[in-house]
């Protein structure tokens, strides 16, 4: 999703300078480009390329408030107050309005955290930065500071976005002619900015997009050496050995990427929304997953996968079918769930499905199919310091 979100003001780039590529040719650029550091450089070429292209992506937000703040002066930012759109909770607090709105104040708050649990806390995209610090300190510091950083870039795009509503007047996406919201941003970029700033805001959303896509190649690429491959050796295999499959799954899941990127090609929808939703489908069973191992002591592996694969079965119902009638202008519409209540649902599908089938075995000696209380298991200590080789 972060890959096809990229793509968007690049190709109103190109097409501005006549040359009118799709955003399928884009994808594959941007993968094949973000493929080869990732796959030279491994975790620290990751790590460094974040921080150098974060510094751009939020620099572009700085530079983008000025200017527009410059532009609307203060009568845009008092038709901005006026409109609501500084408003910072949303407090409607009716049910259906909760349970579908991804604005909603529970939903926000309890939604979101447990989503940000399953993001930081299990998902390998994060958690491998994190097994990267010298030191259980460093990486305390590291995930505080990500807080802390992830608040401020809200801040400055939420402010971007109201200021872009006093820019355009309060005109919507049809009214000035682009394809959906998601082209508001980057249509400014292009059009209402000096040019070095416009190209260090490109820059910006570029490095961003790679910094996300290389992350993922990384940590996807060692999970699946270090989780699946790794267990149909009968020996322990070399360090070398390591490196090379992990190599080969990080073109295996760039070519993956670059397939289901090219399949929102034609999406009109809210790009960050849409994003949520799809981390809803396994979010919730990844951390149902890890708590069903914490929790529940007779549990085995394959409890967990039946669990986690069931889940996964019962979100796809659930993000396709349901609906909770919602009434809005006196009209009554079907509404989808809100994408952060997805995640606390499938860790209670996932905790449920793999605690009943736990009750079908007896429980696990002590030290048996089960690693030991700081263990990463079997070979995944060698595959993260087999990626982390430069």
């Amino acid at each position: 999703m972060r890959l096809f979100a990229s793509a968007i003001p690049i190709k109103l780039l190109l097409d501005e300078f006549g040359v009118h590529a799709g955003y399928r040719v884009i994808i594959i650029v941007l993968t094949v480009i973000t493929v080869v550091y990732t796959y030279l450089g491994g975790i620290k070429a990751v790590i460094w390329t974040d921080a150098i292209q974060m510094g751009l992506y939020l620099g572009g937000a700085v530079l983008s408030i000025a200017v527009l703040s410059a532009h609307v002066g203060g009568a845009g930012f008092s038709r901005a107050l006026h409109a609501g759109e500084f408003k910072l909770f949303d407090t409607d607090f009716t049910l259906a309005h909760i349970l579908t709105s991804p604005f909603a104040l529970p939903t926000a708050i309890i939604g979101g955290a447990i989503f940000a649990m399953a993001s930081h806390g299990s998902d390998q995209l994060i958690v491998q930065r994190i097994l990267a610090t010298r030191s259980l300190r460093d990486g305390q510091k590291a995930m505080i500071a990500s807080g802390v950083f992830v608040t401020v870039q809200f801040a400055a795009f939420s402010l971007v976005g109201a200021l872009l509503w006093a820019y355009n007047d309060g005109k919507s996406f049809k009214e000035l002619g682009l394809a959906s919201s998601d082209n508001l941003y980057p249509d400014f970029i292009l059009h209402g900015l000096p040019v070095v700033v416009s190209g260090l805001l490109v820059a910006g959303i570029l490095g961003a997009a790679m910094g996300s896509l290389s992350s993922a190649l990384n940590s996807m690429s060692n999970s699946t050496v270090a989780d699946i491959i790794h267990s149909f050796f009968r020996t322990t295999p070399s360090e070398a050995s390591l490196l090379k499959l992990a190599r080969v799954m990080t073109l295996v899941w760039a070519a993956l990427m670059a397939v289901f990127a090219c399949a929102f090609s034609t999406s009109t929808g809210n790009v960050y929304l849409t994003g949520l939703t799809i981390a809803g489908y396994t979010y919730g069973a990844l951390l149902g997953a890890f708590l069903l191992g914490r929790i529940v002591r007779r549990a085995k592996e394959a409890d967990s996968v039946v669990a986690f694969l069931v889940t996964v079965g019962v979100m796809t119902y659930i993000v396709r079918e349901v609906k909770i009638d919602v009434t809005v202008g006196g009209a009554t519409l079907p509404t989808a769930i809100a994408a952060q209540w997805l995640v606390p649902i499938g860790v209670v599908v996932t905790l449920v499905v793999g605690g009943l089938m736990s009750l079908f075995h007896r429980a696990p000696e002590p030290g048996h199919d089960r690693p030991a209380d700081g263990d990463p298991g079997p070979g995944q200590g060698r595959v993260t310091a087999a990626v982390r080789q430069d």
